[in-house]
């Protein structure tokens, strides 16, 4: 399949915001009560919350573009960006988002394999992210490319306090 990979920059606000929201409800709508998951689309994808993401120098984002349409996104962390710390010198994977019609077709790969490539050219040790418990699709994913889980945290959505486990891959 060809694609492109595009840097997101401030002028893709409204893109990135619509493809988080979908591709966020669609994945974890089924475990999450309707208010909750309200409320986590409004604060977790508001535009003062992804501009600021957008322009932290320590967070980057890249659109997967298929055919001209946006078909996911890669978002990636380092330094004081990444939400916890897990492992020295490593690169957080934060946001792996697909569109469903673009799902089973290797772009997941495309963009894990993405972030890979900067770790390493930027000679990181570990790459770590957080997945839900009950996504058993993504792990199995993760865990075909090399991760292995180390820990678990709480990841609030809304007043739900869900559980993620968290991955890593030595790079070495």
């Amino acid at each position: 399949m060809d694609y492109l990979i595009k840097n997101v920059t401030s002028d893709d606000l409204k893109d990135l915001q619509s493809i988080s929201q979908e591709t966020f409800k669609k994945t974890f709508d089924p475990f999450t009560a309707p208010d909750d998951m309200e409320r986590f689309l409004e604060e977790a994808y508001a535009d003062e919350k992804l501009l600021a993401e957008i322009n932290n120098p320590h967070s980057r984002f890249f659109f997967l573009m298929v055919e001209d349409e946006v078909a996911g996104y890669l978002k990636i962390n380092d330094e004081d960006a990444q939400t916890e710390s897990v492992k020295p010198n490593a690169l957080e994977v934060e946001r792996i988002y697909l569109r469903s019609k673009f799902q089973h077709r290797g772009l997941g790969l495309v963009l894990i394999k993405l972030a890979e490539k900067i770790a390493r050219e930027e000679k990181r040790d570990y790459m770590w992210l957080g997945v839900y418990e009950k996504n058993i699709n993504a792990q199995k994913f993760y865990k075909r490319d090399g991760f292995e889980k180390v820990s678990q945290h709480v990841y609030p959505v809304g007043d739900d306090p869900q559980i993620d486990y968290i991955l890593a891959k030595n790079l070495h």
